[in-house]
């Protein structure tokens, strides 16, 4: 053998020996080095117009940090078994990461238990894990949506101020607050976090102490530290008998059958659905203005009818997540967990959009159809 040929083969021994020595990635197999790391998105649910801005964000993050992702969901948000059946195909294929918006956090124990034993970080987004085993979330990017709530209480205030000054026991102004159910972490938040802001803006910002007002309704939605002895300004929680659309139109209507004679000035909608139930009950929105004028309504999310509800003035406004951040922030933190990084909770924020701004390029691509 010539020198030549026995340095060849001294090489290609060389090489076959460093490729065998380089180390395995962690999760599922993906073996090379040079491997992209893999993060899973599992989201609560795929086609509605929301989980594409999230979509969108999480690739865009998985673009700018090098990283692959998948991103699923099921078809629609009680289809809890696809949802973990999703859960278990992204853990197969080897993730470093997972992040996650959980349909029902006890159908996903098992894999969050083996994922927190494995070692592999777990990122809730959106509503996120509610009442996961402790450590087994490292953080969440979501909105704060006490803190959205809240915003439409200021603007709901701004509106009222007036009116809110001149009530009396005679003539109290009620505002009501309107929550698709009394379970959901969300919606709890939203409805809770406009009536204390609402409560703290009548208290600091007109001569009405806490004895002017009162919050009554819906258990769930009155603390025990709530004002609920004042016969001047009162917030009403309601929650309809279902989440069905038929009972959100029922409450709704019953709401406004109440207009005239309760003196009612505002009404807040935690979320789509009441929202929809409302516009049911008004033709779109169209019977407000007629049959109700000067009722001050606000609404939360987007949706067709909702934002058509906005632009033509039927609603004063309505407050929008900003699904887009949700995604990628979603991603970033998983990417930072994965990389032995300290992460915190995100909140990704929340703007209000009326007829005169919403068509402006920092929210028009935050209000989905």
């Amino acid at each position: 053998m010539n020198s030549s040929k026995r340095t060849v083969m001294a090489v290609v021994a060389l090489v076959l020996a460093l490729a065998m020595a380089l180390p395995v990635f962690a999760g599922g197999g993906r073996e090379a080095a040079s491997a992209t790391p893999y993060i899973a998105v599992v989201s609560k649910g795929e086609q509605h117009d929301f989980w594409q801005q999230v979509r969108l964000g999480a690739t865009a993050a998985a673009d700018e940090l090098g990283v692959e992702i998948t991103f699923e969901g099921p078809p629609s948000e009680s289809d809890v078994s696809i949802q973990v059946e999703m859960l278990n195909s992204a853990i197969a294929r080897g993730p470093v990461a997972v992040a996650l918006a959980a349909l029902d956090t006890n159908a996903v124990m098992d894999q969050l238990t083996q994922l927190q034993a494995d070692g592999i970080p777990v990122v809730g987004f959106d509503s996120g894990v509610p009442d996961a085993p402790a450590g087994s979330i490292v953080a969440n990017a979501s909105t704060n949506n006490a803190a959205a709530a809240g915003l439409a209480a200021e603007k709901m205030f701004e509106a009222l101020e007036s009116e809110i000054r001149a009530a009396t026991s005679a003539r109290p102004v009620r505002i009501v607050v309107l929550n698709q159910d009394a379970r959901g972490e969300s919606l709890l938040s939203r409805g809770r976090g406009f009536r204390d802001r609402m409560v703290e803006l009548v208290i600091n910002n007109t001569p009405m102490t806490a004895a002017d007002v009162r919050v009554m309704g819906n258990p769930a939605f009155v603390a025990a530290n709530n004002p609920t002895g004042g016969d001047k300004v009162i917030i009403e929680m309601v929650v309809p008998a279902s989440a069905s659309a038929q009972d959100t139109t029922s409450a709704a209507q019953a709401v406004l059958n109440r207009v005239s004679s309760d003196n009612i000035r505002g009404i807040f909608m935690s979320n789509e659905g009441t929202v929809v139930g409302l516009l049911a009950a008004t033709d779109d929105g169209a019977a407000l203005p007629a049959d109700y004028p000067g009722l001050i309504a606000i609404g939360f999310d987007a949706g067709r009818a909702q934002k058509a509800a906005v632009r033509n003035q039927y609603f004063l406004g309505s407050i929008t997540q900003d699904p887009f951040q949700i995604g990628f922030q979603a991603v970033r933190l998983a990417n930072e967990s994965r990389l032995g990084r300290s992460v915190a909770d995100v909140d990704t924020g929340a703007k209000f959009y009326t007829s005169a701004n919403m068509d402006d390029a920092d929210i028009s691509g935050l209000i989905y159809d």
